[in-house]
Order: structure tokens, then sequence, then C-alpha cells
């Protein structure tokens, strides 16, 4: 039985259904799950001591690329679009295998720890060499992160007319039956669950009408969510009104791609219509900021979807097209990004941060964590705000305007992944060796 008392917090904020904010409160940790949450609680179990810090539920990041941590600022895709940047990263990704996916995911999973995350998705969509879905649930597991992959795909090469070379692609029958086989193999739908899988054909210019549809189909009968990149550019949208003769929003609900159980990467050229019918349907987006600069893609309607009900989390998105994966620096960047385009009251700090915790909770379907109250699951980021990135700040709670980006402490169901600042669940040295070792074979 793993207990903790986590103790003298100078803050916890809650992001509970009140947002509540407790100065000096203490918390108790048992089995997983947050037992008590107060004033003076008696020690038990393990103490850490929170004088000092802030304590926040742990961070979700709803969309990555695992495997890009190995590809970061490739010189020939540094300057492109989104399109001329993926062709030069094709043939670089090709000479992947299954080492290459095990510890690119580690890797990106240690970085994302390190910033407060607690639970991450990965949206994998090629498998050359005989690698699996399964090379990168196995490295989460072993760092202990709560993780929600999903088995992408692409079906369409460029001899079809798509976008990636015909050697990545796989057949559509393939596709769904290894779809089947992952779920069976890995999907845990309890509450608490420290793997839940998805179905994630990669986009609507790599993958069929019939694919999109089938794939929708087979989610929802083995009850697993949906996820896709949509609408992230302009290049994106021409692509579907002259493929599709619709907007991406459309071409989507059409497809059953609308719903609880779905959310869409980007989203960054949603019009109002397209808001409008997420906020009804209560589909998710994943707000990757960052990338979106990095590839010149736009400043998503963030604030348009947040006050029209859309579910919106944050994702650090592949680090070939962000080149870090800290997702603290990714709630900020959000956060200035709708000041810089709606002004300086369009997005508070505690806003931006609901966003990366609760937010990305609710778009992945975990009620069971995102906040700190009794009973949610134990997925808790102490943050220390006695260090010079805090100094002189009048509001220590507020972390997105003057606070670290590296976690003191990190618990993910109640088991410490961070302590004082190191990764405590592997040797990451050793794995950042193992990571330069196959940096340096890739690019020969």
């Amino acid at each position: 039985m793993t207990q903790y008392t986590i103790r003298n917090a100078d803050y916890v904020l809650t992001m509970n259904d009140t947002r509540e904010e407790l100065a000096g409160a203490d918390l108790h940790v048992e089995n997983g799950a947050i037992t008590a949450i107060g004033h003076g609680l008696p020690a038990q179990g393990e103490v850490i001591d929170a004088q000092g810090c802030v304590v926040t539920p742990g961070l979700v990041n709803t969309h990555h690329h695992l495997y890009q941590s190995l590809t970061r600022a490739v010189p020939g895709g540094q300057d492109a679009l989104l399109f001329g940047w993926l062709q030069t990263l094709y043939p670089i990704w090709a000479r992947f295998g299954p080492e290459e996916m095990y510890v690119s995911a580690q890797v990106g999973l240690a970085e994302l720890a390190l910033s407060g995350c607690t639970l991450s998705s990965d949206h994998l969509y090629l498998y050359p060499n005989g690698a699996r879905l399964d090379d990168t649930i196995a490295a989460a597991a072993e760092i202990g992160m709560r993780f929600h992959p999903t088995r992408g795909a692409m079906s369409i090469g460029e001899s079809d007319g798509g976008l990636p070379p015909d050697h990545l692609v796989e057949e559509e029958a393939a596709i769904l039956e290894d779809c089947i086989r992952v779920i069976d193999a890995h999907h845990d739908a309890r509450e608490g669950a420290m793997c839940r899988v998805g179905v994630a054909p990669c986009s609507p210019f790599s993958v069929s009408r019939d694919l999109m549809r089938d794939a929708a189909i087979l989610a929802r009968d083995k009850g697993v969510m949906l996820h896709t990149h949509l609408a992230e550019n302009d290049e994106d949208i021409a692509y579907s009104l002259e493929k599709f003769g619709c907007r991406p929003g459309q071409y989507a609900e059409d497809l059953g791609w609308t719903g609880e159980d779905v959310w869409h990467a980007h989203c960054v050229k949603l019009d109002g219509e397209e808001i409008d019918l997420f906020a009804r349907s209560r589909t998710g987006v994943a707000h990757c900021p960052c990338s979106n600069c990095r590839l010149g893609s736009g400043i998503a309607p963030l604030r348009p979807m947040r006050d029209a009900g859309v579910k919106v989390g944050l994702g650090v998105d592949g680090s070939a097209s962000n080149d870090s994966g800290n997702l603290m620096a990714e709630a900020r960047q959000a956060m200035l990004l709708q000041r810089v385009a709606r002004g300086a009251d369009a997005m508070s700090a505690r806003e931006a941060l609901e966003i990366a915790t609760r937010g990305g909770a609710e778009v992945l379907g975990r009620s069971d964590c995102g906040q700190l109250a009794l009973g949610k699951r134990a997925d808790i980021a102490i943050w220390d705000v006695r260090g010079v990135e805090s100094a002189g700040s009048w509001d220590p709670a507020a972390l997105l305007l003057a606070g670290p980006q590296k976690v003191r402490h990190l618990l993910v169901e109640g088991r410490q992944i961070v302590r004082d600042y190191q990764i405590a669940t592997l040797d990451l040295p050793n794995l950042l060796q193992r990571q330069r070792a196959l940096a340096l074979k890739l690019a020969a």
C-alpha cells in the first residue's frame, strides 16, 4: 500500500468543480487516489514537504508523435510548411524500427514528465520494419506514465495521390485488423486505467473515405475514442475543398467523426460554423500552439472555441514540428497567442493552466484525472516557486506568468515519477546514450 502526505503547500490549485485554491494545504494519497485535502492533516506514509511550492493536477498532453523525438531540428525541414516538412522527414522515419519507437517514446515521455505531465496521448501512424504500437506502450509502462496511445494509419501513398511514400502506407484491411489486436491486448476502460487505446487514421489526406468511416464504426463497436488531424493550415483546407468538395468539419461530420468520443488535433482553421458543430456535438480539440507557430500554420481560434463550449486540451505535437516537448511552455504559449490575437485580457494564466489540466482530461474522456479532489487519481505536480523564475512574483499561483517550467516532484497514480527534478523510474543518462547512438545511425 503506497501512501504519501504532501504537506504545507503554499497553494493548491485544485481545478475542481469550483476551481478552489487553498493556501497552506495538505493532501493525502493512498493506493493511487487522493483521499484527503485540507489543513493540518496527520502524516501518513512518506511525507513530501511542499513548503514554497504550488501544487497542481498533473498536466495532460492530448496530442503527440513520440517517435519524432529522434528527429528534432532536421535541417531540410526547419523552414518548411507542413506538406514540405512531411516530405522531408518521411524518408528518415522509414528507417525506424521497434528500438527507435521504444527509445523515442521514452525520451519524449521523460521530457513531458519533467514538464509536469502525468497523462499523454500519442498518435503513431507509421509502422516500418516491424514496429508496433506495443513498443510505445511498453516504454510508457516502464517509466510509469498514464498513457493513451492511438493506433494511427496511412493508406494512400504518392502513387494514389496521397502525401506519404508508398512504402510507408498499409493495406486498409490490415490496419483495421491490427486496431482490433491492440485494443484487445491493451485497452483498459476502468477508472484509474494506466493505458487506454484509440483509433486514429492519420489525416484526411493520407487515408481513404472508407477507412475513416470504417475506423469510426470499429472504434464505437469497441468503445474506444477516435483521433485524427483536422484543419491544420491553409493547405489542409484547400485539399479538403478540392478533394471532398467541403470544409474539414463537414467532412468529419459526414463520416461519423464528431461526438463525445472524438478529438481532433490542431483545428487552426475552423470557421464559426465548424466551431458551433464541435460545441454541439461535444467534439474535442487538441490545441498545439508551439507546433502551429513552428510550421507557420496560424493561431487557432482558442478563445472562440472556449466561449462556444468546445472541449479543448493542449498538445505538444511531435518533437519534429515543435523541437520541444514541454507542456508547461505549451500552456504559456497558448495564453500568449490568444493575447496577441485578441488582446491582453483574452486569456488568463489560470485559464490556460486549466486547459492544460482539467481541459485535457475532459478531451481524453478522463473524468478521473485533471483535478485535485477526493477520489480522483493521484496525478500531482509540485512546482517550487522559490527559484529565480518566480522571484518578485506577487502571485505565485500565476505559474504561467512567472514560474518554473520544470517540475520538482511528480506523482502518477500515487507513484513518484519525478523526485527533486530527476526522473526516478529510469536511467535517463543511459537512455540518452541509446538515443544518441540511434540518431547517428539514422543520420548516416
